[in-house]
């Protein structure tokens, strides 16, 4: 079969591009699935990112045929350095949303699409391309590591907390104030600056309007002066992220569960509606189309920090709860970060270990100052703009 890579065009591709990420839903083979709706936008995952390209394989003939897509974006991020303070950054390209047709497999087009791709970072002056898929997708694994190359680098936890119908408390110690734009770039830049994959762009990202706000937690005690009064005495112990707005670029919905499931969720939400004084955690409908919170950002120092961040999720379940129609409030960080045992989630819904695979690009492979083989930090950067 002859199939040719292009570039995705809105005008007539949007249905085959559709088609193809349908049939390759998660779970799709007649049990439970995570279906996606792009809300009829295939390059909403990387519109908002500094450059980004869609391809799609096509087949040549009379009658051609989408059979492959693959998102991808470039950015300058920071990356690691034996001096854990000093920001030194590099042009990486990441790999994001391939897909095949089920019934074109095993005919080399991942491959094509992710040279393809390769082929534009490259174009673009990035040093480096990475992809993020699941550990337990043998198929995906298989293609980067052996056929492309890559290595595994990185695997950060996902952490996903249902929304409930109850307000979520805010531990009794902390204080939690929104700050400026301007002061949340101030703040990311001179405590952030060089956690691995840091975007150099972070005042971008801070002014997204699909940003919503930076918090700061801190001692009840402890009086907010400004951001500088804050930089140059902070309290012992302090948090900060920032909330994204996926709800507004895509939604999710399981499909396929049966009627017992549902209804013990929908009595469950029930009981937490008519009684939210108990807090029962109830089960979330995530079997109608529901949005998504992402909280990125998320960093902070001294010994309460885990505390301090818990009063962050909670002023963001709170957001979530009152902004109607998100189902969950989700973030990704490192899976060695202290500040994890702070962040609710529910394991059943949450991913222990994420998989980032990277790879340098161009022939100058291996010498000292190749971040492929770094070893990981404790913490880590997660760009909202390519969840």
């Amino acid at each position: 079969m002859l199939v040719m890579l292009r570039e995705f065009d809105p005008d007539r591709d949007c249905a085959g591009a559709e088609a193809v990420d349908r049939a390759c839903e998660v779970g799709s083979n007649g049990k439970m699935s995570l279906f996606t709706d792009l809300l009829g936008d295939p390059v909403c995952r990387i519109r908002h990112s500094p450059a980004f390209l869609m391809l799609v394989a096509e087949t040549v003939g009379p009658a051609p045929e989408i059979v492959g897509v693959v998102r991808g974006c470039v950015k300058t991020v920071a990356t690691t350095t034996s001096v854990e303070t000093l920001a030194v950054y590099a042009k990486v390209g990441y790999i994001l949303g391939l897909r095949v047709s089920p019934y074109h497999r095993r005919l080399g087009i991942g491959m094509k699409l992710v040279r393809g791709m390769e082929q534009w970072f490259t174009e673009k002056g990035a040093e480096y391309a990475y992809v993020a898929t699941e550990k337990d997708n043998e198929a995906s694994v298989r293609l980067f590591t052996r056929g492309c190359r890559y290595s595994k680098f990185r695997t950060p936890a996902i952490l996903v907390n249902p929304v409930f119908a109850h307000p979520a408390p805010v531990p009794s110690g902390a204080a939690v104030i929104s700050i400026s734009a301007t002061d949340a770039e101030t703040l990311y830049r001179r405590r952030f600056s060089s956690v691995e994959f840091f975007p150099r762009d972070i005042d971008a990202v801070l002014r997204n309007p699909l940003s919503l706000g930076t918090f700061l937690a801190i001692p009840k005690s402890w009086r907010y002066g400004g951001i500088e009064t804050f930089l140059a005495d902070p309290p012992e112990s302090w948090a900060v992220l920032s909330v994204w707005n996926c709800k507004d670029v895509f939604r999710l919905e399981i499909r396929g569960a049966g009627r017992f499931r549902k209804g013990v969720a929908w009595a469950s939400r029930a009981a937490d509606r008519a009684l939210p004084w108990l807090r029962i955690p109830s089960v979330p409908d995530l079997f109608h189309p529901f949005g998504v919170f992402f909280l990125y950002g998320v960093g902070g120092e001294g010994p309460g920090a885990a505390m301090m961040v818990k009063a962050l999720c909670a002023r963001a379940h709170n957001m979530a709860r009152v902004a109607g129609g998100v189902g969950v409030v989700a973030t990704e960080v490192a899976s060695c970060d202290p500040l994890l045992g702070g962040i609710p989630h529910w394991r059943r819904l949450s991913m222990a270990e994420d998989l980032w695979c990277v790879r340098r690009l161009g022939e100058d492979d291996g010498g000292d100052g190749d971040w492929t083989k770094s070893p990981p930090r404790t913490s880590i950067f997660v760009d909202p703009r390519e969840i």
